[in-house]
């Protein structure tokens, strides 16, 4: 497997698309070694301190997966690597209905560094994610303008709680939480607890009907891990890194990319590719396949 470094140094000495034939050469070596379709779905957010909006999963990204699907044979299934910080949650329930109506639940995940949020959603509608030493998965608790909906719902039924304990002792309101209170409209704590609601039942639902439809129990586990992944005050943060061994632990099926060192190989030397990419060019989002089609978001 070619390093960070030596892709880099093959960079500067050909410059001129090598970057292009590096990814879509082990792209293809992933779809022979595997005998699967093969689609790489990037997002430089990384490389993007400003935190552009077109990182973000949207309901545009539909087109590149209509023009990476168009042509494969269906029957072969998809491997579906990710690298996205999450985004739109309507847009990753209309993507998981697409993929599944195009291979059914013959879908597996890679996950070579990071698929947070609505990228974790995607995953876990998988039939298995592929994890390394290295790479995380993340709560998929929904955000409202970069506020996580669970942690308001928390804020205000505190302040509630020490209000009403306050009245009961004292008769008296703490005017911090009297502010907290009264900060939050109804119809914006009903649509955040909407949206807790909708993304949990999304994971379950989808865990349920592949991860883990042969499972005895699989409906409550489904639940379990659903709420587990998806309730702010399990994760604190929405950014926080879930390991292959957390997820495994709580009972997702992660297989590990170091028991097989080719395909670990091809993985990473793909995911170094796609990271030098968004350092040297213009790219915010990248959706590729192993037939060598391209959908590129660029922004200059």
């Amino acid at each position: 497997m070619p390093s960070w470094d030596e892709i880099i140094g093959t960079v500067d000495r050909h410059p001129n698309g090598v970057l292009d034939n590096i990814r879509g050469e082990y792209i293809r070596k992933m779809a022979k070694k595997r005998g699967r379709n093969v689609i790489c779905y990037y997002s430089g957010w990384l490389q993007d301190p400003q935190g552009s909006p077109y990182c973000s999963l949207s309901d545009s990204d539909m087109e590149g997966f209509m023009t990476n699907i168009h042509g494969f044979d269906r029957d072969k299934g998809l491997d579906l690597i990710l690298h996205t910080p999450g985004g739109d949650l309507a847009a990753a329930e209309n993507l998981v209905n697409y993929l599944r109506a195009c291979f059914g639940t013959n879908i597996i995940a890679f996950v070579p560094h990071l698929s947070m949020s609505a990228g974790t959603m995607i995953a876990c509608s998988c039939k298995e994610i592929y994890m390394g030493r290295q790479s995380a998965i993340g709560p998929t608790d929904p955000q409202f303008g970069g506020v996580a909906a669970g942690g308001v719902i928390e804020e205000f039924n505190q302040a509630v709680k020490e209000t009403t304990r306050l009245i009961y002792f004292t008769d008296e309101v703490d005017e911090f939480d009297a502010q907290i209170i009264g900060k939050y409209p109804p119809t914006y704590l009903g649509d955040c607890q909407k949206a807790v609601e909708a993304s949990q039942k999304m994971v379950a639902e989808w865990l349920k009907t592949n991860m883990l439809s042969t499972c005895a129990d699989g409906e409550s586990k489904s639940r379990s891990i659903a709420e587990w992944l998806g309730t702010h005050a399990n994760s604190a943060m929405h950014n926080r890194h879930i390991t292959a061994d957390v997820a495994e632990k709580h009972g997702l099926t992660i297989k590990r990319l170091e028991e097989d060192s080719e395909l670990q190989d091809i993985v990473l030397t793909i995911h170094h590719a796609y990271m030098a990419t968004f350092e040297r060019s213009g790219a915010k989002k990248m959706i590729e396949n192993s037939n060598g089609k391209s959908w590129i978001r660029i922004v200059s």
